[in-house]
C-alpha cells in the first residue's frame, strides 16, 4: 500500500493532504491563494472523487490556514470537519464564515488529546483507522484554557490553540504537525505532552523563528527530516544539525510512503545528500520529480 502525503507550496501559509489509499482523504489546513486556487482545487477534486469520504483538519482559523475553505467545500463538499472547540467570532470574511458554519454543523468533531473517532483512529469491520491521533490539546490544562480565553475575548492570534497531530503508517512513516504553535507556549506545556520519535516533522509556524522547536525537544523526537515552510529567509529557523527540506527551495513536496521507505518528490531541486537513490521512479502526474528515498530501517 502506498500512502501519499503532500505539502503544498502556498507561499506564507499551510496546506497538506494525506491520501490514505483506503478510500479516505485527509486535508490539513488550506491557503488557496488566487493564482493557484483553480489548479489545487482541480487536483483535490480528482483525488477526492477516487475516495468515498474526506475529512478536513483545521489547526487554527488564521487567514493563511483557512483561505479558500469555502471554495474547497463548494468543490468537494467537506464530509467531516475537525478543529479544537472554540467560540472565536467571525471576521465577516466568506472563509471565516464558512469555518464557523462547519464548526457549528453536525459535521464537526472537536480535537483534543487522545480523542477517538471512527475511522480517524478507530477502525471497524468495514474500514480501518486512518492512523491519525491527537497529542494536544489537553482542554483541561490551565495554560491552554488561558490561551483559548485570550483568543476568544481579544484580537490575539490563535496560533497557540493549534493541536499537535500525529500520523503513522504500520511499519512506515511517522509524521507530526504543530500548526502555528509558538516556541514560548510549547516550552510552557512540554511537560504535559508525550512527543514520540518521528520521521518527518513539519516545522511549527511555517518554520519561522517564532515557532522553532528547542533542540532539547528535537533530541527526544529525533526527526529524520524537518520540512520548513515558505517565508522570508530572515524569519526562518533552519534547524542546523538536522536534515531539512525548505519549501522556499523545493516548492511542492510529495512523500510516497510504503513499508520502511519514503520516496520524496519535489518541484525543484534541494540539497538531498541525506537520501538514498532508488531506480525505476517516474515523474508524478502532478509534475513533481523524484529526488531520493528515506529508508527507515
Amino acid at each position: 500500500m502506498v500512502v501519499t502525503i503532500k505539502s503544498y507550496s502556498v507561499k506564507n501559509g499551510d496546506m497538506f493532504y494525506i491520501n490514505h489509499n483506503n478510500d479516505t482523504l485527509t486535508i490539513i489546513d488550506c491557503n488557496l491563494i488566487d493564482e493557484k486556487r483553480d489548479e489545487l482545487l482541480l487536483e483535490l477534486k480528482k483525488i477526492n472523487d477516487e475516495n468515498k469520504f474526506n475529512r478536513f483538519l483545521s489547526t487554527h482559523p488564521d487567514k493563511d490556514h483557512i483561505t479558500g475553505i469555502k471554495s474547497l467545500d463548494d468543490t468537494i463538499t467537506i464530509d467531516n470537519f475537525y478543529s479544537v472547540s472554540n467560540n472565536i467570532k467571525s471576521d465577516n470574511s466568506e472563509d471565516f464564515d464558512k469555518y464557523c458554519e462547519l464548526r457549528e454543523s453536525d459535521k464537526f468533531y472537536p480535537l483534543s488529546i487522545k480523542c477517538e473517532r471512527k475511522w480517524l483512529n478507530d477502525g471497524d469491520k468495514n474500514r480501518g483507522n486512518s492512523g491519525i491521533i491527537i497529542l494536544w490539546p489537553d482542554v483541561n490544562n490551565s495554560d491552554y484554557k488561558e490561551e483559548l480565553e485570550k483568543v476568544e475575548n481579544s484580537n490575539k492570534t490563535p496560533n497557540n490553540i493549534s493541536p499537535i497531530i500525529r500520523y503513522s503508517l504500520n511499519s512506515g512513516i511517522t509524521a507530526l504537525w504543530f500548526g502555528d504553535m509558538e516556541t514560548e507556549f510549547l516550552e510552557k506545556i512540554i511537560d504535559s505532552i508525550e512527543l514520540p520519535e518521528t520521521d518527518i516533522l513539519f516545522a511549527p509556524h511555517h518554520g519561522r523563528d517564532s515557532g522553532k522547536i528547542p533542540k532539547y525537544i528535537l533530541d527526544k523526537m529525533k526527526p529524520k527530516i524537518i520540512i520548513i515552510g515558505e517565508g522570508k529567509s530572515d524569519y526562518l529557523n533552519y534547524y542546523e544539525g538536522f536534515n531539512t527540506i525548505t519549501q522556499n527551495s523545493a516548492k511542492n513536496i510529495v512523500l510516497k510512503c510504503t513499508t520502511g521507505q519514503i520516496d520524496i518528490y519535489t518541484d525543484d531541486e534541494f540539497n538531498n545528500d541525506f537520501l538514498d537513490y532508488e531506480k525505476n521512479r517516474t515523474v508524478l502526474s502532478s509534475g513533481e520529480q523524484y529526488r531520493g528515498t528515506l529508508n527507515l530501517n
